[in-house]
């Protein structure tokens, strides 16, 4: 069977967190016996706190790992050995949950980035999808990853938005770009924190479908407030039924 790659994709504070936590946690109860990985790609690392998942090594720890290596020219060579075992290393990445696997990018851009590592190391994460059936990506805010195709092999593309402006304006650039770029086979829009349903006639998403509508989760609010984590939540609450509605709309539930 062919894996199914979801990217979650937006601008920043939309809730693209709580709703790739949330497709994480509905494939986890779809598919018990699927192998299921959750690849924070987000330098704020909030999908971690949303899984509940302590991360110890990240992605960009190996690469800076790399680029210390590969200072100056005499030690050029020892870097490009150390490429060689990037495929070994990548693997202590990750970090076994109940029901699914995490790997977190870290800071791809952080001061003295290669970027042949950093390009590398997209293709690491590309031979790490291959070993799941399911990939959830909690990409990073705006345009940036899919403009440098970190996210190039993506099965399904999520586009979150709230009611505002901007929001769908972002997610229509984002959906421009990835035209190009991406090699996606279904998209879709979620519109999270809409509370007022006399808004959706001012809400415009062009051709792009609307797989959801979902409001503020009162319990999802609670829920921070404690530090319970989305696997928790309840089947009945507006994040999980949402997220659950839009899969089922793009057939991977």
């Amino acid at each position: 069977m062919e894996n199914t790659v979801i990217t979650v994709a937006g601008k920043g504070g939309v809730g693209k967190t709580s709703i790739s936590a949330a497709i994480v946690r509905q494939l986890v109860k779809s598919y018990p016996r699927a192998r299921i990985l959750a690849i924070d790609a987000d330098p704020a690392g909030g999908l971690a706190t949303a899984l509940d998942v302590k991360v110890t090594l990240t992605l960009d720890n190996i690469r800076k790992a790399i680029t210390k290596a590969g200072e100056g020219d005499k030690q050029k060579k020892r870097a490009i050995e150390l490429l060689g075992e990037v495929r070994f290393r990548v693997f202590d990445a990750i970090t076994e949950q109940n029901g699914f696997a995490f790997i977190a990018v870290g800071r791809p851009e952080a001061a003295g980035c290669y970027c042949s590592v950093n390009a590398y190391l997209k293709e690491v994460i590309s031979l790490v999808c291959g070993e799941f059936d399911y990939v959830v990506i909690d990409g990073e805010a705006g345009i940036e990853q899919i403009n440098r195709r970190v996210m190039e092999a993506v099965t399904h593309l999520f586009l979150v938005t709230d009611p505002s402006k901007k929001g769908t304006q972002v997610i229509s650039s984002i959906k421009k770009v990835a035209d190009e770029l991406v090699m996606y086979k279904k998209l879709g829009v979620i519109i999270n924190r809409f509370n007022e349903e006399q808004l959706n006639k001012y809400i415009n998403t062009g051709d792009l479908p609307v797989l959801a509508y979902i409001s503020d989760d009162r319990e999802l609010a609670l829920f921070d407030v404690m530090g319970k984590n989305i696997m928790e939540l309840t089947d009945t609450g507006e994040l999980v039924s949402g997220v659950r509605k839009a899969l089922e709309a793009l057939e991977i539930i």
